[in-house]
């Protein structure tokens, strides 16, 4: 099931140029993010695999990589390049942040809502991730009142509120689908800087 709240959910593409990024290296990231916007997913990720065996612990180019695996087909190894970020770099909490996407894609809200309450310890003014966990608190609420329906089906007062809620999210992917261009192989929202 796609989630209209996580299916633009983006994966920036400049995630650390403020603490790791330099103008020589500025350029690698800057090819592997014009390959990726071009379209051309397999060149993308063949140059930042080719970047990462050089260096290996480069969280910006990690990153980017588990951006490119965000395509269909491939979000078992993306969400496998995000948990290692995560171990890697507890600190960093836009790799968090795009687990919980990848999560949240798949129904799996409650591990979706504890990457992103981690990812809110480590940047407590990380808005994007504030967003996205209410829009996970959402979809964990339309659960419990679709559960409720089923436990008693004549309570009168979850109905309105189960649709509420389904209004909110296909009012949203409305919304986004008028005002966003179609979209290329990945998800669409950036998810800002780190404020260290």
């Amino acid at each position: 099931m796609k989630h209209a709240a996580f299916s633009r959910l983006s994966l920036a593409f400049a995630l650390l140029f403020s603490l790791w990024g330099s103008a020589a290296h500025a350029n690698d990231y800057d090819d592997v993010n014009l390959l990726l916007r071009q379209g051309k997913p397999v060149e993308a990720l063949a140059k930042a695999d080719t970047y990462i065996a050089g260096k290996p612990r480069d969280p910006q180019m990690r990153f980017l990589r588990g951006v490119i695996l965000t395509e269909p087909g491939k979000q078992a190894e993306a969400t496998a390049a995000f948990v290692q970020l995560t171990q890697d770099f507890p600190e960093l909490p836009e790799p968090y942040n795009n687990l919980a996407a990848l999560y949240a894609s798949q129904s799996k809200f409650d591990q979706a809502r504890a990457a992103l309450e981690t990812a809110l310890k480590l940047n407590p003014n990380y808005a994007t991730a504030h967003e996205n966990l209410g829009d996970v608190y959402a979809r964990l609420a339309a659960q419990e009142y679709v559960r409720a329906q089923q436990f008693a089906s004549t309570n009168a007062s979850v109905a309105p509120k189960l649709t509420l809620i389904r209004q909110i999210f296909s009012s949203k992917a409305e919304a986004e689908a008028a005002t966003l261009p179609a979209p290329p192989a990945v998800i669409r929202k950036p998810v800002g800087r780190t404020s260290k």
